[in-house]
């Protein structure tokens, strides 16, 4: 979703106390002070991207200028080729209508094509190294660059094309002379708008709160949108989260206190409502519930039906990661990616299931992330923590209170956060598990509200008022990833050490960055970072020397960052697979050409980018990269 800062939902108001309300009064008044002396005793612990272990994976390229142009850029050595951009025909045999650089696309033809806006992604092998399917999320549209005539005259029609370009593809792809291509067409390919059936498991499954007329079960909803980050299982399927969903809805003269919180507005960003009833809260209340999950795919078998897995909780999820105990079950992390909301934690009921029974080890799983218990963190001031459970009728979780049952508990996952006193936090985006050590990290994007009158103050997770620049923290369950407590501290505070301002100064070891995003770890244990500054953010004041948003590589042992990628004029640098070989890196660039307004003038679609076509009368595309070096090597290398 857009990050304008004017846009982003902030819609906790809850009282449970932030960090520094029970802190000691010194570490109190110290953080309440704002910049007080100096930001030197948070700063002073961090070493950059800190070390944990003593394998030091090595960082085998030179690392790139900021970037500033309308293009991709990558380290000498390297060839970043763009892959399946926006309107490309997925790849359904006999029906592979072209892309129209003029936006005249039909609905019909936008639902087999890939939808907009490239995010989370995820390599699943057929053939090793070689060949195999790409699962990606389309997070949501631009009006303005979808339709001849952009957003005005809004209609039905334009409406459904803005649906099938949400939700989720799979594509197959293989390397050819050095260069991966889609293969079209493909068995695999598949496209999953709004239109497509998504089954409900977990406890909120024919809860009376995702009822509706059109599926009075409660058990079928209709598509997914606004999809982010994701995660590969390791039983082989397809993570996505649902997260800024309240945007698409509209149509109420007040909202409901429940609505409210899960920022709902009277009228929805993108006028579904005026068009489409199921997206209007006065007709249907209920399906505003039936959206905030994390799904689950299925991309070997093509004839599966998605699941929406309720028992994670909802949420403005950016994504899901799954990491393994080792008696086998499967642990759950979550964030939301909006202002002051919370961090999550599911741990399965039961072992992860082996193939066989004739079922693949999907199909052996389908039921895995319906049953176990889900937690929200709290971030203590003394670098511990703990999970506390979401568990209808354990502590304030009550029928009294509002919570008839776990379905009820899961539906309004935040209200019972705030109950419990979740640490709120400054949008918790991407996360990864560092298979090495066990240590979980969680990029806080940023939060420029923190500290402002009214808001919520600073405090030992979040330690800095205005916070424009971002900071990945990392903590360690103990014993487990099911341990209830754990320990934590940050990787990273992000920012340019030649700002003025202490809180902008950061203590990056390498190369600048501000806002990050997407993470992951790779083969080798070099941890890739992402970034995610808006438009209005670009070029100017505390930003003003980062530049386009990019990708950079952090070597967790010597602490040093090094910027691998930069984007095109704009855009979000997201989303990130590598093939088990290592020697391919996928990445989705974002929205290149964002306007400053969301939503761009479909009478100079090209303002700000024209990227990855640079055609005459075009329009900037959002595409995945396929990145390798130029003598087949080991990314990073």
């Amino acid at each position: 979703m857009a990050k304008d800062f004017s846009t982003l939902e902030d819609s906790n108001r809850s009282s449970n106390p932030s960090i520094h309300d029970v802190m000691a009064e010194s570490r109190r008044r110290f953080l309440k002070s704002g910049v007080a002396v100096s930001l030197a005793s948070v700063l002073a612990p961090l070493a950059g991207c800190a070390a944990l272990g003593t394998a030091q994976p090595k960082l085998g390229f030179k690392g790139i200028a900021v970037g500033m142009g309308d293009r991709l850029v990558v380290p000498e050595g390297y060839v970043a080729t763009p892959l399946a951009p926006w309107g490309e025909p997925v790849g359904i045999a006999g029906n592979m209508p072209a892309f129209k650089i003029d936006g005249s696309n039909t609905a019909d033809e936008q639902a087999v094509q890939m939808g907009m806006h490239h995010d989370g992604l995820a390599y699943f092998a057929l053939d090793g190294s070689r060949r195999g399917l790409i699962a990606i999320n389309h997070e949501y549209t631009d009006d303005g660059l979808l339709h001849v005539g952009g957003f005005n005259a809004m209609n039905a029609e334009k409406v459904r094309k803005s649906q099938n370009a949400h939700g989720l593809s799979v594509i197959e792809v293989e390397l050819q002379n050095q260069q991966w291509q889609m293969v079209r067409p493909s068995r695999y390919a598949r496209r999953l708008p709004m239109s497509a059936p998504f089954s409900v498991g977990g406890p909120a499954a024919g809860h009376p709160l995702m009822r509706t007329a059109a599926d009075p079960q409660g058990r079928t909803v209709l598509g997914t949108l606004n999809n982010c980050a994701s995660s590969k299982t390791p039983w082989g399927t397809y993570l996505s989260g649902e997260e800024n969903f309240a945007f698409y809805f509209g149509g109420a003269d007040q909202p409901t206190p429940d609505q409210s919180r899960w920022g709902a507005r009277k009228d929805g960003f993108y006028a579904w409502e005026k068009h489409d009833a199921r997206f209007n809260l006065k007709q249907n209340p209920n399906e505003f519930h039936r959206f905030g999950w994390v799904v689950e795919l299925d991309p070997m078998d093509p004839t599966s039906t998605p699941i929406k897995r309720t028992a994670l909780g909802r949420a403005a999820h950016e994504g899901a990661w799954v990491g393994v105990t080792r008696d086998g079950r499967a642990v759950v992390y979550s964030g939301e990616d909006a202002r002051f909301e919370y961090i999550y934690k599911f741990v399965s009921r039961d072992k992860i299931a082996p193939a066989g029974n004739g079922l693949t080890q999907a199909q052996a799983n389908r039921e895995l992330l319906d049953h176990g218990t889900l937690y929200v963190a709290r971030f203590d001031a003394d670098g511990r923590g703990q999970w506390l459970p979401l568990v209808h009728g354990q502590g304030p979780l009550t029928a009294a209170n509002g919570f008839a049952d776990q379905g009820e508990v899961v539906i309004k996952a935040r209200q019972a956060s705030d109950l419990l006193g979740g640490t709120k936090m400054d949008r918790p985006e991407w996360l990864t598990i560092d298979p090495a050590s066990g240590w979980v990290y969680c990029t806080l994007t940023n939060n420029s509200q923190r500290g402002e009158p009214g808001k919520p103050g600073v405090d030992a997770a979040n330690p800095r008022a205005n916070n424009v620049m971002g900071q990945i923290i990392r903590w360690k369950d103990e014993g487990d990833f099911d341990g209830r407590r754990f320990e934590w501290n940050h990787l990273v505070l992000a920012g340019d050490p030649a700002n003025e301002r202490a809180e902008a100064k950061g203590n990056i070891n390498g190369d600048i960055y501000a806002c990050p995003d997407g993470i992951t770890f790779d083969q080798r244990g070099v941890l890739w970072i992402q970034t995610d500054a808006h438009a209005t953010q670009m070029y100017k004041g505390e930003l003003a020397r980062v530049g386009n948003n990019q990708m950079l590589a952090c070597d967790p042992v010597s602490g040093e960052t090094r910027r691998f990628l930069t984007g095109p004029t704009h855009c979000e640098v997201t989303g990130v697979a590598l093939t088990p070989d290592g020697t391919t890196m996928f990445v989705s660039i974002q929205h290149p050409g964002e306007t400053p307004t969301d939503r761009s003038d479909p009478a100079d679609p090209a303002k700000y980018s024209n990227w990855p076509d640079y055609a005459a009368g075009g329009r900037p595309r959002s595409s995945t990269v396929a990145i390798r070096k130029k003598d087949g090597g080991v990314i990073g290398t």
